[in-house]
């Protein structure tokens, strides 16, 4: 046995003689969260360096029009390695985790614990206008899910592990530990008990004295609140939550179109080149879309325009504001498409920064056009409060958005606004995008998670594991005898499939149907099985969720319904084992 398997069994069995379960979760959840901190530093940092690299020195010594050229070389990059190192897709971040928790129970592939920290870096920092938090929080999850398989923990704590290190990478990347949590919960829908909201407290915790160590109390946004909240201005959040909720509604919608765009190309190759292109032009016309964009965001909330706008390589009046306010909103309108394509290129990113981005860019112009009019607003609290009413939107996750603005900005005192504006923002975009940007493929198939539990337990078993091949099939032009003698003698079971010659599903006899005509002997030759065949009451397909199954049992009324594949018989499930499964299941995830 090799030396690091016997530590291994020597670590465990020393845990389960001195340390409980719920103290073991602890330790992990400790030290899962310590691992998202440290992934999401290296995330961080590396591709700060690489920007660092090439804005300070390339295009500032040499010529803007490397913006075109960098997004390219980033794209072909990532294209490579995943290519001919990794060999495998690595999907959007939350949405794969959220498909690991929903179908997988929590198990993620080694490969995802590093394979976001080398890709994200090199889309986002050669100018993939993109974010870092949905690599964070992939990188996050898998070693969550890994040290989880490491130390053998049940399918339950898996996927709270998965939870916290969501929330540690989070709290990482922001330096906001409450919203981190809420986050978790929020988008993850863990259960928010007592064993579960522990765990999730100490990871959060663990990730930001990790990023206190390497990076200090250095934050993403640098802003204080100054303005204090206005009750006379509640009118004019009101319409900036309208605004916010349109925004919301064209950024999903943008989202899937060009998703939807870019999914008819075969090739990954000719997507790489056709978004590469895209993209170069964009940041080309409008530079601000390079990289993440906290530059933006951070001179906006500082009041600082003509900095913001600095890298427009237009000849514009700064001074004009309707001038200043149509930049403003180029860049918002700009910031979804880029993004978008950046993905459909081939890049790997997040849509989280991309939000506060559009957000922020947004909230600055109406309060520009607001204080035109000849009101007074505070731009930097729009600036703010508009960041949150994206997040709110397309997130699908106001109360995400609500804290953490006010976290990471100590903007307490807009507690009523940034509510104000974040549930205006996603009643508004609920009404007509029904699930998030994360969330819609995993509806679609019905393997969102939410809530409800027993949704949940339904979504997180297996048709395949359900399925009971022990029946006799038999054929339509099968004599009566020929059935009792092949089937019926040897069959355990009251229910035989018919089938044809290729296996496909005719319908069924039922042993009580023929219980009658059994020791009638001169029906042996002359009767055949299609003579008393018959439908069946309802067909599962392969491809069904188990709460549709669960459905078609109660409609019904059966004990055993078929299963069938590419129109091929499959095999039988049975209610008595669907029940028990479900059972078995529920205790699992809630015990």
């Amino acid at each position: 046995m090799p030396t690091k398997y016997k530590i291994l069994k020597n670590v465990l069995i020393w845990r389960y003689k001195y340390i409980s379960e719920r103290q073991f979760v602890y330790i992990l959840s400790v030290l899962v969260g310590f691992l998202a901190g440290l992934g999401t530093f290296i995330l961080k940092d590396f591709t700060f360096l690489i920007e660092e690299l090439l804005e300070g020195k390339f295009i500032k010594e040499y010529h803007f029009s490397l913006y075109f050229i960098f997004p390219i070389i980033g794209l072909f990059l990532v294209y490579s390695i995943k290519k001919f190192i990794i060999k495998k897709e690595i999907g959007h971040g939350i949405s794969t985790t959220l498909h690991s928790i929903s179908k997988r129970n929590g198990i993620i592939e080694r490969y995802k614990m590093f394979a976001s920290l080398i890709t994200a870096p090199l889309t986002v920092g050669f100018g993939g206008s993109a974010g870092l938090q949905g690599p964070a929080v992939s990188t996050g999850a898998a070693l969550g899910s890994n040290v989880a398989q490491l130390f053998h923990m049940n399918a339950k704590t898996r996927m709270l592990l998965v939870g916290c290190a969501t929330a540690g990478a989070m709290s990482s990347m922001f330096q906001a530990p409450i919203a981190a949590i809420i986050f978790a919960v929020e988008i993850f829908s863990l259960d928010l008990a007592f064993a579960s909201l522990v765990p999730l407290l100490l990871a959060s915790v663990s990730a930001v004295i990790t990023s206190y160590f390497f990076v200090g109390t250095d934050v993403l946004f640098g802003f204080k609140l100054v303005d204090v909240f206005q009750v006379e201005d509640i009118p004019f959040y009101i319409i900036l939550a309208f605004f916010t909720g349109i925004a919301s509604v064209y950024f999903s919608k943008m989202y899937f179109a060009i998703t939807h765009f870019f999914a008819r190309f075969k090739s990954p190759f000719k997507k790489l080149i056709i978004g590469g292109i895209a993209i170069g032009i964009m940041l080309y016309l409008i530079p601000p879309l390079y990289g993440e964009g906290y530059g933006l965001i951070n001179n906006l909330l500082n009041d600082d325009t003509a900095q913001a706008l600095k890298d427009i390589p237009y000849n514009i009046d700064l001074q004009n504001v309707y001038m200043v306010v149509f930049m403003l909103l180029i860049i918002a309108i700009f910031k979804a498409i880029a993004m978008t394509t950046t993905f459909a290129a081939g890049g790997v990113g997040g849509i989280f920064i991309p939000t506060i981005f559009m957000g922020s860019a947004l909230g600055n112009a109406i309060a520009k056009i607001i204080n035109q009019l000849g009101f007074s607003v505070s731009e930097s609290n729009f600036t703010l409060i508009g960041m949150t009413g994206l997040m709110a939107g397309v997130l699908h996750a106001p109360l995400t958005a609500i804290f953490l603005i006010a976290e990471i900005t100590g903007g307490y005192e807009l507690f009523v606004p940034l509510m104000l504006v974040a549930a205006i923002s996603f009643a508004f975009t609920k009404y007509f995008i029904s699930n998030s940007i994360y969330t819609v493929e995993l509806a679609k198939r019905g393997e969102l998670i939410t809530h409800n539990k027993d949704k949940n337990v339904l979504m997180m078993m297996r048709i395949d594991k359900l399925i009971e091949t022990n029946f006799k099939p038999i054929t339509p032009e099968m004599t009566f005898g020929e059935m009792l003698k092949k089937s019926v003698a040897k069959s355990k079971r009251n229910i035989f499939p018919v089938l044809d010659e290729e296996k496909r599903f005719l319908g069924i006899v039922l042993l009580d149907d023929i219980r009658p005509m059994m020791f009638d002997q001169s029906q042996y030759e002359v009767t055949t099985v299609s003579n008393f065949m018959k439908s069946a009451p309802e067909i599962i397909f392969y491809n069904d969720t188990v709460e549709k199954v669960m459905q078609k049992f109660k409609e019904s009324n059966a004990w055993n319904l078929p299963v069938v594949k590419n129109e091929k018989y499959v095999g039988f499930i049975s209610k008595s084992k669907l029940l028990t499964a479900y059972r078995n299941k529920l205790i699992e995830v809630t015990s």
